[in-house]
């Protein structure tokens, strides 16, 4: 899994911390303790599985003796039905990291499947589907991780690791230019700068600093595409704001090199994910 190992620990013991408390009063009062059970994860709707090694974590936290199993790859496109993973130990300690494993791996899915359907409506064309910080709070590493599982590419992934120039930091520089160059001075040579523009006035602005990247903001796709003509090979063009589903191939068919989409992250729906656990036996499970 490409993510940093102790972030995720940290973020799931957090999230059972917040489910379980002080104790799953329901299970402890109705599960016996010698109970042991098979849990059946599996796919009630199609899509693209994604934090497949998220809810193993959350259930070896809660329960370090059960057994998780993959039935599917990350990334894989399943039907209606499919069983995505089993696991298999103590019936208390499967019901207990039922509700937020699953959490994670439905909402997870959700971006990978979205994701998946956006990359595949641009295949023909230049444009690659990328991500925003719009993410859940918390939940950046994971949710630009599903990104990734679903074919698309991360944006930057928080205000340390890239310069992007917005209308608010224009205003406060002095202008577009101005902005470039307190930024050009400031930041080392590696990091490149992003200049958002909202008319063809800003985007002349913006090659003329010598702007990496021209994001064009809430731009009609004809004047897109009289931008893209404009900029020519002198920076890489990212297209923002508003863009749907419904728009993509309309925008990526003006030439820009970038689509980026906080869809993906901030409204999505998760995927419809159950787990349904087999009748429950007494004894230990190691017997079996």
């Amino acid at each position: 899994m490409e993510l940093f190992d102790p972030e995720i620990r940290e973020l799931v013991t957090r999230a059972l911390r917040e489910d379980i408390g002080n104790g799953d009063l329901t299970t402890m009062n109705l599960v016996p303790a010698d109970a042991y059970t098979r849990g059946i994860i599996h796919a009630k709707e199609a899509g693209v599985i994604a934090g497949l090694p998220v809810a193993q974590r959350v259930f070896e936290t809660v329960d370090p003796s059960l057994r998780f199993e993959a039935m599917v790859q990350e990334g894989d496109k399943v039907e209606k039905g499919t069983v995505i993973a089993e696991v298999f130990g103590s019936a208390r300690s499967v019901l207990i990291g039922e509700r937020v494993a699953l959490n994670f791996l439905q909402r997870l899915s959700g971006i990978a499947t979205k994701t998946a359907r956006c990359v595949e409506q641009v295949a023909y064309y230049q444009a690659r589907i990328v991500d925003t910080r719009k993410t859940t709070p918390g939940l950046r590493s994971v949710e630009k991780y599903a990104v990734r599982i679903g074919g698309g590419k991360n944006h930057r992934f928080g205000l340390y690791d890239g310069v992007l120039i917005k209308d608010n930091h224009i205003k406060m520089a002095g202008g577009i230019a101005q902005a470039v160059s307190q930024a050009r001075q400031a930041v080392p040579h590696t990091v490149k700068i992003e200049v958002e523009v909202e008319d063809l006035a800003g985007v002349a602005e913006a090659l003329e600093a010598k702007a990496d990247i021209i994001m064009l903001d809430n731009m009609a796709p004809d004047v897109m595409k009289e931008a893209v003509r404009m900029i020519g090979g002198n920076a890489l063009i990212e297209a923002s704001g508003g863009v749907s589903e419904e728009s993509l191939v309309e925008i990526a068919k003006t030439g820009v090199h970038l689509i980026s989409m906080g869809s993906l992250t901030h409204s999505i729906k998760s995927l419809d994910i159950s787990l349904d656990v087999e009748e429950i036996k007494r004894g230990s499970a190691d017997a079996t």
